[in-house]
């Protein structure tokens, strides 16, 4: 399983519990040193956790390959390896616990090496850094998921899809999102050997798949003398094809993108009778197809009303609107270098739509991609307003997936703390509802 480069990995931040009572709290470190090493030659790790906890080095326990010692039973042991690749993970006696939220941890590592002269040992490496620890409020009525499309440049670099699905496991989450062409390899036609390794997954980590991104590209063709759009039944074809893809994969939701001929995201013509046919199939495979409510289409528009149209006109149990969060946005999103707000889309100011807009649909969602951008150590949401949108959504009767969509700044890693942030936040707020 692949680490991130900081010294505390936020994957594995959380109380623990001991006879049904919180005694303590636990966070994965990862090796500061070039090679693993005899667990004997650790002389200890210091822990600090804001103005809560302040440990001496000796104090932690240490857990290597499932097995707990203290530090001196580390020191008497022969056959105990700390190796590069893999985190330590540290226990603290804390008893009741730390409290929800974000805490500042620090820590200070010592290890002794035979080949450095004694008087320099042990070695010291300090870090710090702003963690997460993992929610233990339910999260009530909702359930809660990740979309891959949030580790954006982490995926396939320094993330891979085992690393993926324990992030999202150690979350508390049970469902994971995907994009057909951006997270199956050799898609449309993933080898045997990979589905198999999904499958295992899944299995692995607890987790149940919920909604599979498609395309249809409604101008695949139109460059070059012989320049077209897409026909329906060229549409319905692509369609078609990932209804059958996400069904083999266990998905029960397919989101069409479907190309747009207006600034406000009105879709192609085709995209009506492309959707109609493949009713029949969506119905026999028993997956939704549910086109997003994304940002700068607001809930009170034309391509909504068409959407609904649709499911009123056709009484089909297989199509449903899926919101995307950043139609709530209502603070602007920070100009990035080289943008001004004369050069990027208006909407990255915040569509600010009212949260309250979702009552008069609320029938008809299906599933809710849970963007955001941004939220700092204080678990703050610096652009999307949770408490109004999440209580209309239980107004509402909305007990589905809120599936994480990180949408920020692609720093390395960056992703995983922020989703541990707002799968923090929401597990609060919905858990304390009217």
């Amino acid at each position: 399983m692949l680490l991130e480069r900081d010294l505390i990995q936020s994957t594995g931040f959380r109380n623990v519990l001991d006879g049904g009572e919180v005694t303590g709290f636990q966070l994965r470190v990862r090796i500061p040193n070039y090679r693993g090493l005899y667990a004997s030659l650790i002389d200890g790790i210091s822990v600090r956790v804001g103005d809560l906890v302040d440990v001496a080095h000796d104090v932690p326990l240490w857990t290597f390959a499932g097995t707990t010692y203290t530090l001196q039973q580390l020191w008497d042991s022969d056959d105990v390896r700390w190796p590069l690749e893999e985190a330590a993970v540290v226990t603290v006696p804390f008893p009741g616990g730390l409290p929800e939220g974000t805490h500042e941890v620090s820590v200070e590592v010592l290890l002794r090496a035979s080949y450095i002269p004694i008087e320099h040992q042990p070695s010291r490496t300090r870090s710090s850094r702003w963690v997460t620890l993992t929610s233990e409020n339910d999260g009530g009525p909702f359930r809660y998921g990740v979309s891959l499309y949030s580790y954006t440049d982490d995926f396939n670099t320094v993330l891979g899809l085992d690393t993926a699905m324990a992030a999202i496991a150690d979350l508390g989450a049970t469902g994971i999102e995907i994009l057909g062409e951006g997270h199956v390899p050799g898609y449309p036609n993933p080898s045997s050997a990979w589905i198999d390794e999904w499958f295992r997954l899944l299995d692995v980590y607890g987790l149940e798949p919920t909604n599979m991104g498609s395309w249809i590209d409604t101008r695949l063709h139109s460059s070059g003398a012989n320049g077209r759009d897409m026909a329906a039944d060229e549409g319905a074809a692509a369609l078609q094809r990932d209804l059958r893809l996400a069904k083999q994969l266990g998905f029960r939701f397919v989101r069409p993108k479907i190309g747009v001929v207006t600034s406000d995201l009105v879709p192609h013509p085709i995209w009506t009778e492309s959707v109609e046919r493949s009713l029949d199939l969506a119905a026999e495979l028993d997956v939704v197809i549910a086109p997003e409510i994304h940002s700068p289409t607001p809930i009170k528009h034309p391509v909504v009303d068409d959407y609904i149209d649709l499911i009123q006109r056709t009484g089909t149990q297989h199509f449903g609107l899926l919101i995307d969060t950043g139609i709530f946005q209502d603070r602007p999103i920070p100009l990035r270098p080289g943008e001004t707000r004369e050069t990027r889309p208006a909407f990255l100011d915040g569509l600010g739509v009212d949260p309250a807009d979702l009552a008069a649909i609320g029938e008809y969602v299906v599933f809710v991609q849970a963007k955001f951008h941004d939220i700092d150590e204080h678990r703050e949401d610096q652009q999307i307003p949770w408490r109004p949108v999440l209580q209309v959504l239980k107004d509402a009767g909305y007990t589905g997936y809120l599936s994480s969509e990180y949408e920020g700044v692609r720093e390395p890693w960056r992703s995983l703390e922020q989703v541990r942030r707002q799968h923090s936040i929401m597990r609060e707020i919905a858990s304390h509802l009217d």
